[in-house]
């Protein structure tokens, strides 16, 4: 069953009676405060500018553990040139910017309307969201966004203008050691090639909860 949300109420339906493609809810508003109660709920909105908001929550959630992060030998070379410098909430606007406007492959436009970028701008400044960025000669070319609820870091999106500064953006993030989780959302190979992995929708919900071991 799919949830209309109700305008004045930024409650949501419990999270185990999302679809099976995780699709629980539409509707709403972009929010600060539903927007919080939505992550803190492991729900999280993904649509387009020709959809109401859609609100989801995957049964498994694609997930990588700092621990488990996966350099590879040429990775491990490029860090060590020196070729990036990594920074952090330096160019949120910048960044989330660039997420909209990078090409995907089989997909058109992007989900990361401008209704999406005000939102988690909002966010930003309340010091909920945030960035990680890649400079190479000065320049920004990679980074990530999303949304920190204690040590989960869900992660928005991420871009890539040079080779491997999105992997440089990520390993940035894990060697914070702020996080004990980040929440991948959905499925890339990209990611899975780094370490991260599926994990029930119940153990997710123990580490926003705190119970996560």
């Amino acid at each position: 069953m799919i949830f209309q949300l109700d305008d004045d109420d930024i409650g949501f339906p419990n999270p185990t009676l999302a679809e099976s493609d995780g699709l629980l809810a539409i509707g709403g508003d972009l929010r600060p405060d539903r927007l919080i109660a939505a992550y803190q709920n492991g729900i999280f909105p993904w649509y387009s500018d020709e959809t109401p908001i859609l609100w989801y929550s995957p049964h498994e959630r694609f997930v990588l553990f700092p621990e488990e992060l996966k350099i590879s030998k040429s990775m491990r070379r490029m860090r060590r040139s020196g070729a990036f410098e990594v920074t952090l909430d330096k160019a949120f606007a910048e960044v989330i910017t660039a997420c909209a406007l990078q090409p995907r492959r089989g997909q058109e436009g992007t989900w990361i309307t401008a209704d999406m970028q005000k939102a988690y701008t909002s966010l930003h400044v309340l010091e909920i969201a945030h960035s990680v960025e890649v400079w190479q000669e000065g320049q920004l070319v990679g980074g990530l966004y999303g949304i920190a609820l204690g040590d989960v870091f869900c992660g928005e999106s991420m871009f890539s203008q040079t080779p491997n500064a999105s992997k440089a953006a990520l390993i940035g993030l894990c060697q914070t050691q702020h996080y004990r989780l980040i929440d991948c959302q959905v499925y890339t190979e990209h990611l899975a090639s780094m370490g991260a992995r599926m994990i029930p929708r119940e153990v997710y919900m123990g580490f926003l909860a705190g119970l996560g071991k």
